[in-house]
């Protein structure tokens, strides 16, 4: 897959492969348990957002939610995006902290590929999922933006 049609989390994850699935259904419960309060789980751009609800945030530069992170079946890898990442000049102390856990990096900017579930240092991602509240986000977006 490279997008999907599906208008629900749970169409999307049905219509995956079962060994894609569960590779998916992994990485997506480590970012739901540490996903801050405030985020909302949708399905946008063909893949499963994490994202500032407009009605939180209207005044985006596309009239699209704020994507904070994003998790997708690609053709031949899964990709996690993390938009936090990017935005609040972590990309250094992330790929550290990554690379102290043993587990190889396949990383651009902010999108993190892996094959399967057991290629991802899951506690790392959690942390990171969790250190950004939706405050210091919407911030780090205002500043990146020359807004504030």
């Amino acid at each position: 897959m490279v997008r999907s049609e599906a208008k629900t989390v749970k169409q999307y994850l049905e219509e995956l492969p079962q060994d894609r699935r569960g590779d998916i259904e992994t990485v997506r419960t480590v970012i739901l348990d540490n996903l801050p309060h405030g985020y909302d789980e949708v399905m946008r751009w063909g893949m499963i957002s994490y994202e500032v609800p407009l009605q939180r945030y209207p005044d985006t530069y596309n009239g699209q939610p704020l994507q904070y992170a994003a998790l997708a079946a690609q053709k031949t890898y899964n990709a996690l995006y993390l938009t936090n990442v990017a935005f609040t000049g972590g990309e250094d102390r992330f790929r550290e902290r990554y690379e102290r856990s043993g587990k190889h990096l396949d990383m651009g900017k902010s999108c993190l590929r892996y094959k399967s579930a057991d290629d991802v240092a899951l506690d790392v991602i959690g942390k990171t999922i969790a250190a950004t509240p939706v405050d210091a986000y919407l911030s780090a977006y205002e500043k990146a933006r020359g807004i504030s």
